[in-house]
Formats: C-alpha cells, sequence, structure tokens
C-alpha cells in the first residue's frame, strides 16, 4: 500500500497539468456597432471640378427667368451685285437647266461640251418678240420659248437676249421687255434660280469684214443694255452674271479671233462661258430665305416694228 501510494499521486500531478482549460464563452458587444469608414477614390487630376448647381430660390418667391435669345437676323441677299466668284460646280448642276436664248446660246450648248440642259432657242430671237414668237416645235405644235418652258420642271433658267437688238434704240422698251420676261418666266417656273447673263461684248472690226457692220452693232449700246439687265435684274430680285467684264479686252471688246464674224463665238470661247457658269453660282435658299416673291401681274410691252421682227438674222 505504501508503495502504490507515491505512484498514484504522480498520476494525479500528470492529470491535472495536462487537461484542457475552459472554453471561454464570448459575450456580445452591448455598444452600437460603428460602420468603416468610407474610403474615397483618388480623382484624377485631370478630371474637373464639378460645376456647382444652381441655389434654390427661397421660399416663396419668384424664380428669375432668363432672357430668351434674340433671333439672328437673315442676311438679305444683295442683288444690286453681279453674282461672285466661288468653286466650281460639277456639270451635273445644269442637269435641271433651261436656256433660253438666241443663236449665241445655241452655239454655246453646242460647242461649249456642256452636253446637259434645255435648249429653249431661236436664231435671231429678241427680246421684244420672246413672248409672242412661235419658235418652237415639239410634237408637230408651235410654241414660243416661254411656253415650251412651261412644258417642264427646272431648278434654273439661264436668259440671254440682248444682241439682236443693239441696233434698235429703244432702250425703255428694252428694259420693260426684261422685267416682263423676268416675271413670265418665274410664273412659268416660280421654284426656279433665275440668270440674268450679261452680254459678251462683240468685235467691232471684224463684223465690219464679216457684213460691213449693216446692223449698226456697238459695244457703246451693248453696254448700256448690260446696265439695263442689271436694273431689271436687281428690281425684279434675280441675279446678273457679269459675262461681259469675263470677256472684254482692254479696249472693251471681245478679242480678235474669239469669233468668226465677231458676235458668234468659236469652241475656245463657248468653252470659257461655262467655266465662267461653273465658278457663278448662287444656292436658292440664299436668295430667297423667306420664299421667293410674288410674281407680278404683267403688263403688254408694246411691240417694236423697227424691223421684221426686231432682230439679226442668226
Amino acid at each position: 500500500m505504501r508503495k502504490s501510494l507515491p505512484l498514484l499521486l504522480l498520476l494525479f500531478v500528470l492529470t491535472a497539468c495536462g487537461a484542457p482549460e475552459p472554453a471561454e464563452q464570448s459575450i456580445p458587444d452591448a455598444s452600437p456597432s460603428v460602420p468603416a469608414p468610407a474610403v474615397s477614390t483618388p480623382r484624377s487630376e485631370s478630371e474637373p471640378d464639378p460645376e456647382p448647381g444652381p441655389e434654390p430660390a427661397p421660399a416663396g418667391s419668384n424664380p428669375v427667368l432668363e432672357p430668351e435669345p434674340e433671333p439672328v437676323p437673315v442676311q438679305e441677299y444683295d442683288f444690286s451685285q453681279p453674282v461672285p466668284e466661288r468653286e466650281a460646280v460639277e456639270l451635273e448642276y445644269f442637269d435641271d437647266a433651261a436656256f433660253v436664248g438666241d443663236s449665241r446660246t445655241d452655239g454655246f450648248l453646242v460647242y461649249s461640251g456642256i452636253g446637259r440642259g434645255a435648249n429653249l432657242t431661236s436664231n435671231g430671237l429678241s427680246i421684244f418678240k420672246l413672248a409672242e414668237k412661235k419658235a418652237l416645235t415639239i410634237d408637230g405644235k408651235d410654241y414660243t420659248l416661254l411656253e415650251a418652258l412651261e412644258l417642264g420642271q427646272y431648278g434654273k433658267v439661264y436668259l440671254c437676249l440682248g444682241v439682236n437688238e443693239l441696233g434698235i434704240y429703244k432702250d425703255d422698251a428694252f428694259y420693260e421687255s426684261y422685267c416682263q420676261a423676268i416675271e413670265l418666266i418665274r410664273q412659268a417656273q416660280p421654284n426656279a434660280i433665275i440668270y440674268i447673263q450679261g452680254l459678251i461684248p462683240v468685235n467691232e472690226g471684224e463684223i465690219v469684214n464679216y457684213n460691213g457692220n449693216k446692223y449698226k452693232l456697238s459695244n457703246e449700246h451693248l453696254r448700256v443694255y448690260n446696265d439695263l439687265m442689271r436694273r431689271a435684274a436687281e428690281e425684279k430680285q434675280v441675279v446678273y452674271l457679269d459675262l461681259y467684264a469675263a470677256f472684254a479686252d482692254e479696249n472693251g471688246e471681245l478679242p480678235q479671233g474669239s469669233s468668226r464674224d465677231g458676235v458668234h463665238l468659236g469652241k475656245e470661247s463657248c468653252i470659257r462661258w461655262l467655266e465662267y457658269l461653273k465658278t457663278h453660282t448662287v444656292e436658292y435658299d440664299d436668295l430667297y430665305p423667306n420664299g421667293p416673291p410674288k410674281a407680278e401681274p404683267v403688263q403688254p410691252v408694246e411691240p417694236d416694228n423697227t424691223t421684221a421682227d426686231g432682230s439679226v438674222p442668226g
């Protein structure tokens, strides 16, 4: 018994040292939970600061309204000036064009290479006879050029008449006839740009050599007619093409060799004419931002009886 007592004491000590300690019980924290602080994302230096919004109006006050911006006035086209030069258009621009004129315009359409546009011309035609001379036959029926103009729909109408009238000194009737022609064209084609083509000068020396200038054509009177055409264009709000300035030499004449007879242009000059038209165009909306002027009633002009048809044979 005495020998077993120490053994039992040793066993007791070993058991006491190796026993696991009791687990601690977690006690819930009674204090309120504190949220974790928000982490701000660093902003790029290039990122602009946000603009402050408008401060709210005090309660009971009326908000101040910003004034409406004033409308920008529409710039009116200056019909007193010839069409300025601009970038050249393509030939397709003339797809919906009608060319009203005499043998000069007919030659232009043949020799310029334009290859498009309605040919409403008559050799020897004058502005005095434009509204009454049955100059075209279509499907067996005779029409004036203005009647023929009504048969199609065009975006541009180029009018060039006046050389055949140079020997007729009835300037007031010439001006009135041009104004009448513009109104009749506007009635026939209300949505078209009407181009009044100033007269290209003649070469008086070549005319004398060709036929002795029996029709008394002169550049002096041609310049008077150009001024009247330009005035009519301004009054009727259509555009004027200053072809005279594009062709006149230092003496105010058609350069020598540009024509076989001093009047009708050769191929090279017709090509030059076309290049001028390509670089002198306008847009309809620029001319009439508020719509075109209304066509006015046409007063008949007293016919001219100076010659059989008031013209030079074309």
